[in-house]
C-alpha cells in the first residue's frame, strides 16, 4: 500500500460492511474529539466535495444503471483523489483532526474483494488518488452480516447487491486488517452505540 504521508493532524477512518453502524460512530467520535477542544472535520466517501457528491450519485443511484468493475473502482479513486485534495490534506496541514465515513480501504473491500477486482490492482489504482495520504488509524466496525442485512434494508446500488457480495466484503476488511495491522482496528459492533463508541475510544487512546 502507498506510504503514508507525514501530517500535522490526525486521520481517522470509520470503515464496515453497510449497516454496521459506522456513520453512527463517526458523528461520536468527532463529538468526542471536540469535546477534548480538538477541531474536526466529518467527511465523507464517496462524497466531501461537489464532485465527489456528484460522483456519489453516479455510483450508489439505483437509476444509474450497471457499471463496469474498471469503471467503479476508477470513479471512487476520482472523488478520493478530489477529497484529499480539497479537504483531507488542507485539515491536516492545519493541525485539524479529520474523521471520514469511508475511505481507501472501502475501495479495497468493495471492488477489491468485494467485486474480484484484486486488492493490490485497486490500491494501485488509488496511488494517485490519494498521494500518500491514508488514515493514522482505520477503525473496522465488525458487525454479523445478518445483522447489519436487516438494519440497512434496500438502499443504494450497491446496498442492493446480493448477500454473497456482502459476505466477500466483510471478508475483505478481514484480510485488510490481517495485511495492515499497525494502521487497522477492528471493533465490534454488535452491542449499543455508546459500547462500540467506548471500543472506538480505546482504540484511538494513543493517538487521543
Amino acid at each position: 500500500m502507498t506510504r503514508r504521508a507525514v501530517s500535522h493532524g490526525r486521520f481517522i477512518a470509520l470503515e464496515g460492511i453497510d449497516g454496521s453502524g459506522k456513520s453512527t460512530q463517526c458523528r461520536l467520535l468527532a463529538q468526542a474529539l471536540r469535546e477534548r477542544g480538538h477541531t474536526v472535520t466529518e467527511t465523507r466517501e464517496p462524497g466531501g466535495t461537489p464532485f465527489g457528491e456528484q460522483m456519489r450519485e453516479v455510483l450508489l443511484g439505483t437509476d444509474r444503471g450497471a457499471l463496469s468493475d474498471a469503471a467503479e473502482v476508477y470513479l471512487f479513486a476520482a472523488a478520493r483523489a478530489q477529497l484529499v485534495a480539497q479537504v483531507v490534506r488542507p485539515a491536516l496541514e492545519r493541525g485539524e483532526w479529520v474523521v471520514c465515513d469511508r475511505f481507501l480501504d472501502s475501495s479495497l473491500a468493495y471492488q477489491g474483494v468485494g467485486r474480484g477486482v484484486g486488492i493490490d490492482a485497486v490500491d494501485q489504482a488509488n496511488a494517485l488518488a490519494v498521494a500518500g495520504c491514508l488514515p493514522d488509524v482505520t477503525i473496522i466496525v465488525d458487525m454479523p452480516l445478518a445483522v447489519a442485512m436487516v438494519r440497512r434494508g434496500l438502499g443504494d446500488r450497491i446496498e442492493a447487491e446480493g448477500g454473497s457480495f456482502h459476505e466477500r466484503v466483510a471478508e475483505g476488511y478481514r484480510e485488510l486488517a490481517t495485511r495492515y495491522p499497525d494502521r487497522i482496528r477492528v471493533v465490534s459492533g454488535s452491542d449499543t452505540p455508546g459500547d462500540v463508541h467506548a471500543r472506538v475510544i480505546a482504540e484511538l487512546a494513543t493517538l487521543m
